[in-house]
């Protein structure tokens, strides 16, 4: 479901909602709505809009979007409500570079991304055509990018003032009844904000309505088949998309894939998710423990969490520059169960304060203002997705039950999740989704697609992959990257995985039905002292990593 831009920004380190540290501030909201009844339900093809069906007008990028000449924007009109496809329209903002041709290349359509989240934007998505990796993928294709419902300036949703948080965040490692009772109180809180922002509109954020989106943004791009590419939570759109309109695809990569029984989505696989951070947390322990003579926070994976634990205990005493607390710390901490490439940097922030230097835990970690509406507005989509989606259990006693359980083996990150989801349990719509039954059910057989997998990823466990491939049938072939955990398989961290996308883009061909690459090499340990060698967590390909 998530990935790193949301879970170590927007939802755990920076102006998180309901995920971690302080809850919303209160506030009344108005009794809750119904949902009309397409919105809700009915998967039946509806005809889009007349302004769905025009073809996109690609001008000048506005300057909020921050993206460089060379990318063009243009605005698709959706209906807000399929079941009254001429009724009130919202904008989706779009963006594209032309295929290159370089060398000669053919023209082979538009790729359209979706990074994930649910609650990322794509609209940066065309600016990997320039990465060296990209090269001749981005000479047979356009590069599409969007914001999907929701996000950005495209029909933004939110739940709460951006400003409402403030101070550092502390969150106890055993909730106790107090704060569980405190947390109830604020998921309420924050699911009514939902409903007091947006009004009539909330029920129409879903995953079913982005798959209409997205068959309507194919028709305005003049693609009679769908080339897509998404990323986590993006696998999943493809794969509802590709279940309700089979004989609409053309290629599809599901990069780190979601799992999509629909007896997971969406409350299971938060469950799921947490036990699979619990590995990918000690693999992260496991490598500063093999790095001890650098970062000198143990000779073990149970060392190093005592070291952490000094931190957290001394954070919880006193927030570093009265910014970073326990919740700050934990959200830094998570982007460590996403990404290796920035354990070097958490390691030798850990180091760095127990040795009475906070500065680089501060850097890290502290919440950063300029983009603190960003981050509501990536949760608030998240939240209103995954709980209009499907139901949710109803009584908090559930929630506990699980939570409490589930922490005895994977405490990192349990009750964050818990929390994370909580205003799902009280979500003011009454009539929820139902997930669509993932799989080609009807007679147009669907085409070959590909999925990439990294076995040890937290975000998205590997089962996922393998659900996925199960449901797609025969003609859907997996890449697993063994060994490795980092989330978001495609786009540079490993060579061999990218030249399997790069040919199943070009010619359609996959190498089988299951074939594996080795892991990328693991970072190298840089101390604080040795700077000139460091990343400071910048991520390979990052306009393709997934937003889940």
């Amino acid at each position: 479901m998530l990935g790193p831009e949301q879970r170590a920004g927007p939802l755990h380190g920076e102006a998180r909602g309901p995920g971690g540290g302080s809850p919303p501030p209160p506030g009344a909201g108005p009794p809750a709505h119904p949902a009309a009844g397409a919105a809700a339900g009915a998967t039946r093809p509806v005809r889009p809009a007349a302004g769905g069906r025009a073809p996109l007008e690609f001008g000048a990028c506005p300057a909020v979007e921050g993206l460089p000449g060379g990318v063009r924007c243009a605005v698709l009109r959706v209906p807000l409500d399929y079941a009254r496809p001429d009724g009130p329209q919202i904008p989706l903002t779009v963006s594209r570079v032309p295929a290159t041709g370089e060398g000669g290349a053919r023209r082979q359509g538009a790729l359209v991304n979706n990074p994930g989240g649910p609650g990322a934007s794509g609209m940066a998505f065309p600016l990997a055509a320039g990465l060296p990796e990209w090269r001749r993928v981005a000479a047979a294709y356009d590069f599409v990018g969007y914001a999907p419902r929701g996000v950005g300036r495209s029909a933004p949703l939110s739940c709460q003032d951006p400003a409402a948080r403030t101070g550092p965040t502390q969150v106890p490692t055993v909730p106790s009844p107090a704060y569980k009772r405190q947390r109830v109180a604020a998921a309420r809180a924050y699911a009514r904000g939902c409903a007091r922002h947006a009004g009539a509109s909330l029920p129409y954020y879903t995953t079913l309505n982005n798959a209409r989106d997205l068959d309507v943004l194919r028709a305005a791009l003049g693609e009679p088949r769908l080339t897509f590419m998404g990323g986590s939570y993006g696998t999943y759109l493809g794969a509802v998309y590709a279940t309700l309109h089979p004989d609409r695809v053309r290629r599809m990569v599901f990069d780190s894939a979601v799992d999509p029984d629909p007896a997971g989505i969406w409350y299971r696989s938060q469950l799921g998710q947490a036990a699979a951070f619990e590995r990918r947390w000690h693999d992260f322990r496991s490598w500063v423990a093999r790095h001890h003579s650098v970062y000198r926070l143990g000779a073990t994976p149970a060392a190093v969490q005592a070291s952490y634990e000094r931190v957290r205990k001394a954070l919880a005493r006193t927030p570093a520059d009265g910014r970073v607390g326990t919740g700050e710390l934990q959200a830094a901490y998570l982007r460590a169960a996403y990404y290796d490439d920035v354990w070097p940097d958490r390691a030798a922030a850990l180091a760095a304060f127990l040795r009475g230097d906070p500065a680089e835990l501060v850097r890290q970690a502290a919440p950063d203002p300029e983009r603190a509406a960003e981050a509501e507005n990536a949760t608030a989509v998240y939240t209103a997705v995954l709980c209009n989606d499907a139901p949710w259990p109803g009584e908090w006693a559930v929630w506990d039950r699980d939570g409490t359980a589930l922490a005895r083996t994977a405490p990192f990150e349990a009750w964050a999740n818990t929390f994370l989801n909580l205003p799902c349990a009280y979500w003011p719509v009454r009539e929820r989704q139902r997930p669509v039954p993932v799989g080609p059910g009807r007679a147009a057989a669907l085409p070959r697609t590909l999925i990439v997998a990294a076995e040890r990823d937290g975000a998205t466990p590997y089962r996922g992959a393998l659900e996925l491939q199960r449901r797609l049938g025969g003609e859907a072939a997996l890449v697993t990257e063994k060994g490795s955990g980092s989330h978001g398989v495609v786009g540079g961290r490993n060579d061999c995985v990218d030249r399997h996308v790069e040919r199943y883009l070009l010619t359609g061909d996959t190498s089988g039905w299951r074939v594996t690459c080795a892991p990328h090499p693991e970072p190298a340990p840089v101390s604080l002292d040795d700077r000139t060698a460091s990343t400071l967590g910048a991520t390979p390909g990052a306009p393709l990593s997934p937003v889940v």
